[in-house]
């Protein structure tokens, strides 16, 4: 019985000693071999601040600033660490008052009292300044650097977009993107985020009972480097972009101007617009509410991707070129006009006309005509079989579709299918009368400013295209996507566009007859085509499309100025300057400058 309790008490003494044993090689490792473990320990004299990198800068084709950064700070909390401090005047520093002070310390104290959560975001650079002497009179609270945009001039919101917190929504979506981040919204910030927002660090530091940093946890071995986002160089000329936006104050519309041998976007204008500077910062949800509430302007509304306009007599050279393609007319073909073609009118002009005057005097007759005998050629079996080929062409030059711009709000526009038009008469019930009014470009059609500047580029190059778009390179000269590069090519013969550019040459330059004179430039010579696009809550809308110079064309232009009427009264003006200024770096018509900058043609101040 003795040996028994003696061996029990060998037991139990060797179980002790193991266990102790463990705990020791246990303690050994946290404390001496790993210092992973001691960090975890540590871990409330330890502060990890995120190191946010600085996102990439915007320049415009000249390498000037579109957009870049400024320094801008959050308030940090750790509610556990906040002992007695003189709240007034931490109000006064960051000029908040008691009142917010204890409800964002409520808030904070919610989420988390030992983890540290945003107390106050983008505190300026002004205000850190004063407060950054006075820190350790607060512990528990710190500052972590942020950047914020900004911006050289007030233009080009639409094209540049902007950058916001990111939600709930976005942080379940893309793992990459956690609390506190931000993201690009439309434009280029949203379009190139990926390259633009760079790669986030982290740095570890010591820090007293006071909340002052005393150095770096570990000799920084375990912080890692912020990686700055990628510069990008975009297509936009900053000087005309502005121009073209002068241009349109107190007007609805938009000018889209591209560079036809390339597809770059030189400038795109949507009037009315704002400054992109109200979007940055602590006051970028009030304004953002304040815009989005305008539905009499619609500042956000992006109308040269996203409005739906009829192209009015803008559409008669490609309805002039689809007939030349499909051997139903010739240059040399005459066709009559009493006023109008049945039952659509005409203004009055010389008469019978060929297709190049019938372009220059913009006669709807010569086009109804042209288009009848499109949609009755007898090498179909159908109108409607006939009307799905014209539908092709117009699908070529990128109408009823999304061009593919980088802008990810852009919208489609509409050529109607057979199908539509069968839902609507009933199958094999309509005829080309029955839909002659798409001949001058109204009915159902509709496109964007974009797309018609797009057009526009596509008859310049005489049957070619790239796809418009607004970013050069990204970062150390990296190309930009293929389909930007690659030629986009419309099915019909090089040579057919000649009488169309001689047609549209002889618009504004032709003298008596010509509809669009007022766009004519001195040793530039301007080929364009004047339209009025019908609108049915008002005012017709004025329209305009132009390239130059003609034999080589160095720019493509539509512009569409809402409820203003004719084409040669206000689109085709502006078209004309724009071409001037981007040409020649000045413009010569000052006086007809000064008439179109003070011109009052927006939402709610129509000309009086």
């Amino acid at each position: 019985m003795k040996d028994a309790f003696i061996n029990r008490k060998y037991v139990i003494m060797a179980v002790v000693a193991l266990a102790a044993l463990v705990l020791l090689v246990r303690l050994f490792i946290i404390q001496v071999v790993k210092d992973t473990y001691r960090l975890s320990a540590d871990n409330n004299v330890l502060r990890y601040v995120t190191q946010y990198p600085a996102r990439g800068l915007i320049y415009d084709r000249n390498k000037r600033y579109l957009v870049y950064n400024q320094a801008a700070y959050d308030m940090m909390v750790v509610p556990a660490q906040v002992t007695r401090i003189d709240t007034a005047t931490f109000c006064k520093l960051l000029e908040i008052s008691t009142s917010s002070f204890r409800e964002r310390m409520n808030a904070a104290i919610s989420y988390s009292r030992r983890a540290p959560s945003v107390f106050l975001k983008q505190i300026s650079a002004e205000t850190y300044a004063g407060l950054q002497e006075k820190m350790f009179m607060f512990p528990g609270f710190y500052v972590q650097p942020r950047t914020l945009r900004k911006y050289s001039k007030p233009i080009a919101a639409h094209l540049l977009g902007y950058v916001s917190e990111v939600d709930e929504g976005i942080i379940r979506k893309d793992p990459y993107y956690k609390a506190g981040d931000y993201i690009g919204k439309l434009g280029i910030e949203e379009a190139y985020e990926k390259e633009l927002r760079g790669r986030r660090g982290v740095k570890i530091y010591l820090v007293d009972v006071y909340s002052r940093i005393k150095g770096s946890y570990a000799d920084g071995r375990l912080d890692t480097t912020a990686l700055q986002g990628k510069d990008i160089i975009s297509t936009i000329d900053m000087d005309l972009q502005e121009y073209g936006e002068m241009l349109m104050h107190n007007k609805t519309g938009s000018i889209v101007a591209l560079e036809p041998k390339t597809g770059e976007v030189l400038t795109l204008v949507s009037s009315p617009n704002y400054d992109p500077a109200l979007l940055v910062g602590r006051v970028r949800s009030e304004n953002f509410a304040r815009l989005n509430a305008d539905t009499l302007n619609l500042p956000l509304f992006n109308r040269a991707i996203q409005a739906k306009y009829p192209p009015g007599s803008t559409f008669k050279p490609i309805n002039g070129l689809i007939g030349l393609a499909e051997d139903v007319i010739t240059p040399s073909t005459m066709f009559g006009c009493n006023n109008g073609y049945l039952f659509v009118g005409c203004h009055s002009h010389s008469s019978p006309l060929d297709l190049v005057h019938g372009i220059s005097n913009s006669c709807n007759s010569y086009f109804c005509q042209t288009f009848r005998r499109i949609l009755e050629n007898p090498r179909y079996g159908s109108v409607s079989e006939a009307y799905t080929k014209w539908k092709e062409y117009l699908n070529e030059f990128g109408f009823g579709k999304k061009l593919g711009i980088e802008l990810t709000n852009e919208l489609p526009g509409l050529i109607p299918s057979p199908a539509y038009f069968d839902k609507y008469y009933g199958k094999n019930k309509w005829k080309a009368l029955t839909v002659i009014s798409l001949a001058i470009g109204q009915g159902e059609i509709e496109t964007t400013p974009l797309q018609m500047a797009n057009m526009t580029a596509a008859i310049a190059n005489k049957g070619y295209f790239y796809i418009p778009h607004i970013v050069r390179s990204v970062g150390d000269n990296e190309s930009i996507d293929k389909k930007f590069l690659t030629k986009q090519v419309v099915n019909i013969d090089t040579a057919l566009f000649g009488p169309i550019i001689d047609g549209m040459e002889e618009a504004v330059n032709g003298g008596g007859g010509a509809t669009a004179s007022v766009a004519a430039l001195k040793d530039i010579t301007v080929c364009g085509k004047t339209g009025t696009a019908q609108n049915p809550h008002g005012k017709d809308h004025s329209v305009f499309i132009a390239f130059a110079p003609k034999d080589d064309p160095k720019i493509a232009i539509a512009v569409f100025v809402e409820n203003a009427g004719f084409g040669a009264t206000y689109a085709a003006p502006v078209a004309s300057l724009m071409i001037e200024k981007y040409l020649k770096g000045e413009v010569s018509n000052k006086a007809l400058e000064q008439r179109m900058v003070e011109l009052k043609l927006s939402a709610g101040d129509k000309e009086r």
